[in-house]
């Protein structure tokens, strides 16, 4: 049986207990239809990148399915009639992620390698890099004011 990856974000507005109780009605429709849950994450209430529907900030929910195509056709219809639900992404793996998944993991804080240098391009010290110290700034080539300006 194919197996998917599915998010939906819901509404800030709803409560954690009502994106739960979606949470349990979409996994009553996969079951119905022949499916499994093999994973259920609720990820928080999380900044949007952009306003979606005039929402800033929107609850995340992670669901690892197990179902035929049939199943996830009719809980994505479900979705895009619900009010509540911003948007929502099914993609079909080929084997599930074990333990939890990247949202919920710890950042570490060795783990520079991954996320790099949040300072930008020329920000901090590189101590690979020798530089060679500056040379002294040069008086002004013109003291006098310049013509045509006055």
């Amino acid at each position: 049986m194919p197996k998917y990856e599915h998010v939906y974000l819901a509404r800030q507005d709803v409560t954690a207990q009502q994106v739960e109780a979606m949470t349990n009605q979409f996994k009553t429709v996969i079951e119905e239809l022949g499916g499994s849950i093999a994973k259920l994450e609720y990820w928080g209430v999380k900044s949007l990148a952009y306003r979606i529907r005039k929402n800033r900030k929107a609850h995340f929910s992670l669901l690892n399915i197990e179902a035929p195509p049939a199943a996830i056709a009719e809980v994505e219809r479900q979705m895009g009639i619900n009010e509540d639900v911003l948007r929502f992404m099914t993609i079909r793996v080929d084997a599930f992620e074990e333990g939890p998944s990247a949202m919920m993991r710890k950042r570490e804080d060795g783990d520079r390698e991954d996320r790099g240098d949040r300072r930008g391009r020329f920000g901090g010290d590189r101590p690979d890099r020798d530089r060679a110290p500056r040379r002294p700034r040069e008086e002004s080539v013109s003291a006098a004011p310049q013509e045509g300006a006055e």
